[in-house]
């Protein structure tokens, strides 16, 4: 086992591409953001990321990614990462020392704006603000916990954020760790082709997105709405706005608050809609 991290993305594009095809080592495009992934299972990467508009724009050179594979710098002849907790209890915890290792490695790549986040469940939660704020960034290391979290030491000393999806626990971070890559990247310009697209999203404008349709105009008895068939783009603006606010009233109070309260609007005033 090597502890040579891998990197992946401007591969020529075939149709018959697979996801592992585009872990093989590249070098490092400059000004392209990038995302440096520390994991003890480097083969879950990329994922459902090397698929679809974000595989292509990893292939392109949109964007790059690299696994650092944490297993090689275990100690002993067994590699172990992890111990039992100081003070007693369940589980094990990664160790400050093999985790220094690896962060001492991605350092080694990191330049300008570089934020270190670690995917834990008491972290603060992923928002689309976060989003755009790490697609911002020139770059970010993401750091996998297992078993029962890391030594605190390594987020002090290394100035760690703790990301969270939300109040739920996973087996590792990794799965965490392609969502929020996932939800940065295609905010990086050409990602999605259509930019226009991220502006108008759920969360974007601090709403939940407003419904849509399609073709056909009628399917098992239910119609789309006649104000979007009619044309008038004032009017379907004023719609979707409408339908944007009563979704969110109903379904998120929290954000309708917080939306309300920017926008100098009473949260308990009627949604009539049509």
């Amino acid at each position: 086992m090597t502890d040579k991290p891998r990197s992946h993305g401007r591969k020529a594009i075939r149709q018959t591409f697979k996801p592992r095809e585009l872990m093989t080592p590249t070098p490092e495009l400059a000004g392209v953001w990038r995302a440096q992934i520390i994991t003890l299972f480097p083969d879950a990467f990329p994922g459902v990321l090397g698929a679809s508009l974000t595989g292509k724009a990893l292939q392109e050179g949109l964007w790059q990614m690299e696994t650092i594979d944490l297993r090689p710098f275990g100690m002993t002849k067994h590699l172990n990462v992890d111990d039992t907790p100081a003070g007693g209890g369940a589980g094990m915890v990664l160790r400050a020392d093999v985790l220094g290792k690896a962060l001492d490695k991605a350092k080694e790549s990191e330049r300008g704006n570089w934020p270190r986040v670690y995917l834990s469940p008491r972290g603060k939660r992923l928002d689309q603000k976060m989003a755009q704020r790490f697609a911002q960034c020139d770059g970010i290391t993401l750091l996998c916990g297992r078993f029962e979290g890391v030594d605190e030491r390594v987020i002090e000393e290394y100035d760690i954020e703790e990301v969270s999806l939300g109040d739920f626990i996973l087996t590792g971070g990794e799965i965490a760790a392609q969502a929020l890559i996932d939800a940065t990247v295609r905010l990086i310009p050409r990602v999605l082709g259509n930019y226009d697209s991220t502006q108008d999203e759920s969360f974007s404008h601090g709403l939940l997105e407003h419904p849509q349709y399609t073709k056909p105009a009628t399917w098992k008895d239910r119609a789309i709405p006649e104000i979007l068939q009619s044309g008038h783009h004032a009017q379907i603006s004023d719609w979707r706005q409408a339908m944007a606010e009563r979704l969110t009233k109903e379904r998120r109070p929290d954000l309708w608050r917080a939306w309300c309260a920017a926008h100098n609007r009473d949260p308990d005033e009627d949604q009539e809609l049509s």
